[in-house]
């Protein structure tokens, strides 16, 4: 999978979300590797291709490649208009926003063939088993983190999670 989305040679493009903290929750708890309940996110950020017309187009060729895997394509450089915030200039930067602080985790294929980490948050929550909201959501969007929380069922999913709402 890394292959493939590192063969898209998007810029500042990585593998996050839902499928790296799945993987490591699912680790830490002792489950078998499979599938992603979800989707797989690729995101990468591009400032002069910001339609969603072009992120379709990334998903059909994924599919194509993968197609028992359902993709979601989103160009970072776009989003702060969906979500209200003022402009990003990297997946990294984006990523601060992003809900849980053990969500904004990315992966990729760096060019010395080894994996790459973007985290910044860091990766002490995902590893602890730490569940938590990103500072953006910790005021005004704290009931979309709990609403998240609830929809996703990861408190019975994962059974060894540390639930702190209140924590940044």
């Amino acid at each position: 999978m890394v292959r493939l989305v590192r063969a898209l040679a998007l810029p500042d493009c990585w593998i996050a979300a839902g499928f790296v903290r799945d993987a490591v929750w699912d680790d830490l708890h002792g489950f078998p590797a499979s599938r992603p309940i979800g989707d797989v996110d690729v995101v990468w950020f591009e400032a002069e291709h910001t339609q969603a017309q072009t992120e379709r187009t990334i998903e059909q060729a994924l599919c194509r490649q993968m197609p028992d895997t359902s993709w979601s394509v989103k160009n970072q450089a776009r989003m702060h208009r969906r979500n209200g915030d003022a402009p990003y200039d990297s997946v990294a930067d984006a990523m601060r926003y992003w809900p849980e602080t053990a969500t904004a985790v990315a992966v990729r294929l760096g060019d010395d063939g080894r994996i790459e980490v973007n985290a910044p948050f860091g990766l002490a929550d995902l590893f602890q088993l730490k569940l938590r909201p990103g500072p953006s959501f910790c005021g005004a969007k704290k009931s979309v983190f709990e609403e998240r929380v609830r929809q996703k069922t990861w408190l019975q999913r994962y059974p060894l999670l540390e639930y702190e709402p209140d924590m940044p």
